[in-house]
C-alpha cells in the first residue's frame, strides 16, 4: 500500500520541526516547505525577530530537512500574504478594529493556499507544529481538540478552519507538551532544539503598528478628540490606529486617575476614554461566523468563549440573530471585548466554532 504524502509547513522552530520527524517516524512520506511570506528584511531584524517568516527561517528549516533525510522546498506566498494578510491588517486599524493578522495568515496562507499547492504536488494532507488536535466527531464533523498542554494551546488562532481544510490537516504536536517537543529535538540532535518561540506580528518586529501602518499606506493619521461616553471632549488622539480598546498606556491624559480606551468611533474620528468599571462588558455581537463541531446554531446553545489568545474563558449563552450573525451573553462582564478580534466557542475541550467581533 502506498504511504500517504504529508507536506509540513516548516517555520525553522522546533514544533514544525518534531512535527516533520513525527510523521516520517509513523510512516507517512513527508516532504518540507518553507513559506516566502515576508522577507524584505535586514540581517539584525531576522535574528533579533527569530519568527515564522524571517529569512534565517529558510536556513533552520533547510538544515533539518537535511537532518531528517525529506525533500525540502521553499515556496513563494508573498502576494498571498500581502493580500490577505498585510492589506487586512491595515484596513482593520483604519476602520478602528482591532485585528488578529495571525488568524487571517493560518486560514488563508497557510492552510488555503499551501493546502491547494500540496494537493497539486499530490499530497494527501498538510501539517503543522501548531498546538492543537483534529478529530473527527461521531456526527462525522471535523474540529478541533485543546492540545495536550493548556499552557500552549492554540485552537484559538485555528478556529476559522474549514471542514475540507481540517480533513486534510495534520497536527502530531498537539499530543505532546513544549518540554517533551524539546526533549525530542534533542534526543534527535536537531539544532534548534532550544530556539525560541516567535512573539509578536512577523512582520512588525519593532511592534510599532501605529508607524507600520503609516509607511504602508502612506497617510498620516487624522487627529481627534478623546471624549467621555457622554461625548465630552477630553483631549487631542495622535490618529485612531494608535489606540486599542482596553488599552491604559500612552493616552497622556492627565485625569488624576487611571482611564482606559472604551470604544473607537472611526466615523466621527473619535476615542471614548473612560474608568476601570466602564472597561467590562456583558456580551458581544460577532460576525464572519465558522462552525467546526456543528454544521449551524440552532436555538441558544451554552458555550465557554474566548475573546482574546491570552483569555482563559468565560461561561455564556450564544445564539443566531441572523444569517451571519450571532449574540453572545455572558455569565460574568468581560474586560476589554475589542471589535476585530476573534471570539472561540468551546464545548469543554472542542471547537464549536467563532467569528469576528463587531460591537459589544
Amino acid at each position: 500500500m502506498d504511504r500517504k504524502k504529508v507536506v509540513v509547513g516548516m517555520s525553522g522552530g522546533v514544533d514544525s520541526s518534531v512535527a516533520a520527524y513525527l510523521l516520517k517516524n509513523a510512516g507517512y512520506d513527508v516532504i518540507g516547505v518553507t513559506m516566502q511570506i515576508w522577507q524584505d528584511e535586514d540581517g539584525a531584524v531576522q535574528e533579533e525577530s527569530g519568527g515564522c517568516c524571517g529569512l534565517s527561517a529558510v536556513d533552520d528549516a533547510r538544515r533539518v530537512a537535511y537532518a531528517l533525510d525529506i525533500p525540502y522546498y521553499v515556496m513563494n506566498f508573498k502576494n498571498e500574504f500581502k493580500d490577505a494578510v498585510i492589506n487586512y491588517f491595515a484596513d482593520e486599524y483604519i476602520k478602528g478594529n482591532t485585528p488578529n493578522p495571525c488568524i487571517a495568515c493560518n486560514r488563508y496562507v497557510k492552510w488555503e493556499s499551501l493546502l491547494k499547492r500540496a494537493l497539486g504536488l499530490g499530497a494527501d494532507y498538510i501539517a503543522t507544529g501548531h498546538y492543537a488536535r483534529v478529530v473527527q466527531l461521531k456526527n462525522g464533523r471535523y474540529t478541533l481538540k485543546k492540545s495536550a498542554t493548556a499552557a500552549k494551546d492554540q485552537t484559538y488562532a485555528l478556529y476559522n478552519l474549514t471542514q475540507y481544510q481540517l480533513a486534510h490537516t495534520l497536527m502530531p504536536v498537539g499530543e505532546y507538551t513544549k518540554d517533551e517537543i524539546r526533549r525530542l529535538a534533542k534526543n534527535i540532535n536537531l539544532r534548534i532544539a532550544n530556539k525560541p518561540d516567535s512573539q509578536e506580528i512577523c512582520f512588525i518586529p519593532d511592534k510599532d503598528y501605529a508607524g507600520f501602518i503609516t509607511e504602508y499606506t502612506g497617510k498620516e493619521p487624522e487627529e481627534g478628540n478623546f471624549v467621555t461616553p457622554e461625548g465630552k471632549i477630553i483631549g487631542r488622539h495622535k490618529g485612531i490606529i494608535h489606540y486599542t480598546v482596553g488599552q491604559r498606556k500612552g493616552l497622556n491624559l492627565a485625569m488624576g486617575h487611571p482611564v482606559f480606551v472604551l470604544a473607537i468611533r472611526p466615523e466621527t474620528n473619535e476615542v471614548v476614554i473612560g474608568n476601570g468599571d466602564e472597561v467590562y462588558g456583558s456580551k458581544l455581537y460577532a460576525s464572519n461566523l465558522n462552525f467546526m463541531s456543528v454544521e449551524d446554531l440552532e436555538g441558544e446553545m451554552e458555550a465557554t468563549a474566548k475573546i482574546r489568545y491570552s483569555h482563559k474563558g468565560s461561561k455564556c449563552i450564544i445564539r443566531k440573530t441572523e444569517a451571519d450573525r450571532l449574540e453572545c451573553i455572558f455569565e460574568e462582564p468581560q474586560r476589554a471585548v475589542t471589535p476585530g478580534q476573534a471570539v472561540v466557542f468551546y464545548d469543554g475541550d472542542y471547537v464549536i466554532g467563532g467569528g469576528t467581533i463587531l460591537r459589544t
